[in-house]
């Protein structure tokens, strides 16, 4: 049975994508070529979808953009050796930031994180622009072991993500907001 707390994240479930052991269609962006092994499947992601994934029997993703162009979180997907640290680092610059609500997931591989920052209703543009600043931004304390969604260098089929399998972290900004 699929646990995982997902109602933080405001999931786009209007879709889906699916893993699958070939490639799918093969991108061309930018002067570089990707081949995509997710296949979108254009039907609500339901309970029973997340229950196979989280069975192994087969590997979701979600999307981070919606069909109007508008992004609920910005992401890091953290793929270093030490979590804790970047967890630490990462939620004190979240913080002086102004960002109060936040939740980092584990990832299928061990010690790699999704850390969604939940900004709600928010241009594509401004998404892109956000997640690069924050990225420099943590940059400057930890060395970069992570990669940011929404991301425009990459293709719009590829700002998806796996769905999590457990909770880190979360941080609610109504204890700090008063330190503000």
């Amino acid at each position: 049975m699929y646990s995982v707390d997902i109602s933080l994240i405001k999931m786009v479930t209007d879709h889906y994508w699916i893993k699958q052991d070939k490639i799918v269609n093969k991108l061309n962006h930018k002067g570089k070529m990707y081949f995509d092994k997710y296949e979108r499947v254009d039907s609500t992601l339901s309970r029973s979808i997340m229950n196979d994934h989280d069975d192994g029997k087969i590997m979701v993703a979600h999307s981070i953009i919606n069909s109007r162009d508008k992004v609920e979180n910005i992401v890091f997907d953290y793929n270093g050796r030490n979590p804790e640290k970047f967890w630490h680092r990462a939620q004190l610059m979240l913080r002086e930031e102004g960002f109060l609500n936040f939740t980092a997931y584990e990832s299928k591989t061990t010690g790699h994180l999704h850390l969604y920052v939940h900004k709600g209703h928010t241009t594509l543009q401004e998404a892109y622009q956000l997640s690069k600043t924050l990225s420099a931004k943590l940059a400057m304390k930890l060395p970069r072991e992570w990669k940011m969604f929404p991301n425009q260098d990459i293709p719009r089929e590829f700002n998806i993500l796996n769905l999590p399998i457990k909770i880190y972290a979360k941080e609610r900004g109504a204890s700090w907001a008063k330190h503000m």
